[in-house]
């Protein structure tokens, strides 16, 4: 760390320093504090998307017991092809967001199977874009903690070094000008007063 310089162009430096740390401040908290909101909704939608797709599962085995008892080969029924990942500005920060799910269904005749398998091919692909949306709502929630440590880092660093550090500079420097100050004044009149003796023994010494 730099030695403080004890002179008035340093004061000058330090007292912009916390006049600008001090007008930060309120942005980054607020920052901060929006960051944790956010972050809260990101947690409640990943919890939400969870249930979600659990009660997906359970509705398949509800409405299809039949699934069990039919000897019918579902393998290769629905498969996803992919899908497409969008992005999201949040309080600053890129979040990922499903955009589109793309799936393949295997050809299969429908007199030829039964009614309910047009039923699970459409659980199928809602399963598995749930087991997507868990995914992406999971790195949504990873993300924003990061983000909400880092902000939070941030407005310490300021809140509890920065602006007390300037502070105490600032105290430090008018304190060693304030004494600079009055020591010139006692060393100027110390010499006037000398200077004043000397002129007067001058004189009488002239007489």
């Amino acid at each position: 760390m730099a030695k403080l310089r004890l002179s008035k162009n340093s004061l000058q430096q330090q007292q912009q320093q916390l006049k600008l740390y001090e007008k930060l401040l309120p942005s980054l908290d607020l920052k901060r504090r929006q960051l944790t909101v956010e972050a809260q909704k990101a947690r409640a939608e990943y919890e939400a998307v969870l249930f979600a797709a659990e009660s997906l599962e359970t509705r398949i085995g509800q409405e299809l017991p039949m699934l069990a008892d039919e000897d019918f080969d579902l393998s290769g029924l629905v498969r996803m092809t992919g899908y497409q990942i969008g992005e999201q500005n949040v309080v600053g920060t890129r979040l990922p967001i499903l955009e589109l799910v793309n799936f393949e269904i295997s050809d299969y005749t429908r007199l030829g199977t039964p009614a309910w398998v047009d039923i699970l091919v459409e659980r199928l692909k809602a399963a598995a874009e749930a087991r997507v949306r868990i995914r992406v709502a999971e790195e949504r929630l990873e993300i924003l903690h990061a983000a909400v440590r880092r902000i939070t880092q941030r407005v310490n660093l300021f809140d509890k070094i920065l602006i007390p550090t300037a502070k105490k500079n600032i105290q430090r420097i008018r304190i060693y000008l304030g004494d600079a100050e009055r020591a010139a004044v006692v060393t100027a009149k110390l010499a006037k007063q000398k200077q004043a003796g000397s002129v007067h023994y001058s004189e009488g010494d002239g007489k």
